[in-house]
C-alpha cells in the first residue's frame, strides 16, 4: 500500500458534521477513516456493474444460454411490484 499523498477537502454543514462525527465514533474510527471507507465502498458499488468478469468456456456457455432463455413469470412478483410499498405510506402512519 502506498503512502497517502492526495487530499480531498469537503465542506459540510453543522448537521452533516455532527452526523459523521457520531457515526465515526460509533464505528470506532476517526471521521477521516470513516468517511474515506464509506466513500470508497460507495464508489466500488457504483462501478461494480461496469467491471469485466472472466468465465471459462463451459461457464460462458451456461451464462450465454441463460441470457437467451425467455423471461419467466415468478409467482407473486407482478403483485408484489404492483402493490403499495413502504414508501407509499403516509408520513403519520406507523407499521406495526
Amino acid at each position: 500500500m502506498s503512502a497517502k499523498a492526495e487530499r480531498l477537502h469537503l465542506r459540510v454543514d453543522a448537521e452533516q458534521k455532527a452526523l459523521l462525527e457520531a457515526a465515526s465514533q460509533a464505528a470506532g474510527a476517526s471521521v477521516s477513516t470513516f468517511v474515506l471507507k464509506a466513500a470508497t465502498d460507495a464508489a466500488a458499488d457504483v462501478l461494480a456493474d461496469r467491471r469485466a468478469f472472466l468465465l471459462d468456456e463451459a461457464a460462458w456457455r451456461v451464462f450465454d444460454e441463460a441470457l437467451d432463455r425467455p423471461a419467466q413469470d415468478v409467482a407473486g412478483l407482478r403483485e408484489l411490484v404492483a402493490g403499495p410499498t413502504v414508501l407509499d405510506r403516509s408520513a403519520g402512519e406507523v407499521q406495526r
